[in-house]
């Protein structure tokens, strides 16, 4: 009987489940998309029992239009949106807060005192990442400071802890546990020995008892025994970017990947031994499949890109879905002189500005709502650039051509507006949606689905290339422009 693996996806909009053969091609999938809270203006938050249920709900429907039952996986894999925190009490299930989710930036406070303290990068060196308030670790200090008896209920583990891996796999296994590279993600692990790191716990003031057991990427987690996938093994984990990472097949040093999503995510193989950056990237965990040593990976993190789609479509009402954007930019030659820089967040790498805030620069009473369409789609592309150009002065590699993944690649304005800035070929596979691919091809290697890395590299094919056609002196006017605008967001906020 022919078997098949599952992927759960679960993403900062939404949460998927596919299902892939054999060759890495998708059989089935269905996906539905949660509420974002925003409680005040840099607050995000998510319900994690509506994604819970949102994950039972497109199991249950990817199924059922596979016509497969639970039985036909020989395993399923989680890949999630990373440094998204959860927190509920281990007796009743219950969520003792809303997720705080990679976005929000409430513990802003927080990470400034611990910078005029000690520097950005004082945890750098056994973290690889800097001080901000992207990371889980201070999200979990907030949380503990504010829920009453929070911090008692962690201490003695009666609390426990999560990113979003973390809260799916003990909801279907009751096994408290993470990955490598979710663990990396937290500001609390040492990326060197892959524990947790006591003394930046008690920084943070953080028990150890609520924390998850750090486990590889690629091994057997528990048999799921609830559910609509009960009976199945649970045998893969990685952070969503790693995951593309993983799914795109980027196993040897210097190979990489972007994944246009939400925020976008440059990752860069760099081997067995983590790379510090000196330009502003991350030094994060890749992957490590079993006993195998850990691969690590440089990452360029872009906040905002699909996000900027959506709060154009929901917020302004620009148009009624997110595909619409490409016919609407196309409608225009250029972007008029118009500039986005989405730094609702802040700005991430590689600039790491807490205090930027979102502008649109250049408006004439010449520009159109479709000069800002256009503007966002390429305030993607130009923040896509400023990560690969820190890439090469961190890794010593130019890159030569730049394999892409995630919901906007279908987007062919973008891609090759990509091409143009970055002039260098852009690729966008067969399988776009790599993200669900690569905790697939984690829990398939796990169960011996499949043999060997070898055997997935096979599996991968391109789709389009778009080659770059833009003129040297157009190409520098327009980054040159961009920079100007990002110079412009800085120091929005006062009071860091």
């Amino acid at each position: 009987m022919t078997k098949y693996i599952g992927a759960i996806d679960q993403g900062t909009s939404s949460s998927r489940f596919i299902i892939f053969d054999k060759f890495g091609q998708p059989v089935a999938s269905a996906q539905k998309e949660h509420r974002q809270i925003f409680p005040q203006p840099g607050w995000v938050e998510h319900d994690p029992l509506e994604i819970l249920n949102n994950v039972n709900d497109v199991v249950i429907e990817a199924l059922g239009r596979a016509k497969l039952n639970s039985s036909d996986l020989d395993a399923v894999g989680i890949t999630n949106q990373r440094e998204t925190t959860v927190l509920w009490d281990r007796q009743t299930g219950q969520p003792l807060y809303n997720a705080l989710v990679w976005q929000d930036t409430r513990v802003e406070a927080k990470v400034a005192s611990f910078i005029h303290h000690g520097g950005q990068d004082q945890f750098r060196s056994r973290t690889g990442l800097p001080l901000t308030s992207y990371f889980s670790g201070l999200k979990l200090n907030w949380l503990l400071e504010t829920i009453p008896e929070a911090r008692n209920q962690a201490g003695t583990g009666n609390a426990l802890f999560g990113t979003m891996d973390t809260w799916l796999t003990w909801n279907l296994t009751g096994q408290h546990v993470t990955d490598v590279t979710n663990a990396s993600r937290t500001q609390l692990m040492n990326i060197e020995t892959c524990c947790w790191d006591q003394s930046i716990l008690t920084a943070f003031d953080i028990p150890l008892a609520c924390l998850p057991t750090i486990r590889s990427s690629s091994e057997i987690y528990g048999i799921i025994n609830i559910g609509p996938l009960k009976g199945v093994t649970l045998a893969g984990l990685l952070g969503d970017q790693q995951a593309a990472l993983v799914g795109q097949t980027c196993f040897k040093p210097g190979e990489a990947k972007n994944t246009y999503g939400t925020g976008s995510f440059l990752l860069m193989n760099t081997g067995t031994k983590p790379v510090q950056s000196a330009a502003g990237l991350l030094t994060t965990v890749a992957y490590q499949f079993g006993t195998a040593p850990p691969h690590y990976a440089l990452e360029g993190a872009i906040a905002i890109t699909g996000a900027l789609v959506q709060w154009l479509r929901d917020n302004l009402h620009m148009f009624e879905t997110s595909a619409q954007i490409e016919t609407l930019a196309s409608s225009v030659p250029d972007n008029g002189d118009v500039y986005i820089v989405p730094a609702f967040s802040g700005l991430y790498a590689p600039h790491w500005r807490e205090n930027a805030r979102g502008i649109i620069a250049g408006l004439t009473r010449y520009a159109n709502r479709a000069h800002i369409a256009r503007a966002a789609l390429e305030a993607t592309a130009f923040q896509v650039r400023d990560v690969v150009d820190a890439m090469a002065v961190d890794s010593g590699i130019a890159l030569t051509a730049l394999k892409t993944d995630g919901g906007m690649v279908a987007n062919e304005l973008l891609l090759q507006f990509q091409a143009d800035i970055l002039n260098v070929p852009v690729i966008r596979p067969t399988v776009s949606e790599t993200t669900a691919l690569g905790a697939a091809y984690a829990a398939g290697l796990a169960v011996g689905f499949w043999n060997s890395t070898e055997e997935l590299c096979v599996n991968w094919s391109p789709d389009r290339i778009f080659m770059p056609t833009m003129d040297e002196r157009t190409r520098s006017k327009l980054y040159a422009s961009w920079h100007k605008a990002v110079l412009r967001s800085f120091d929005w906020i006062e009071d860091q």
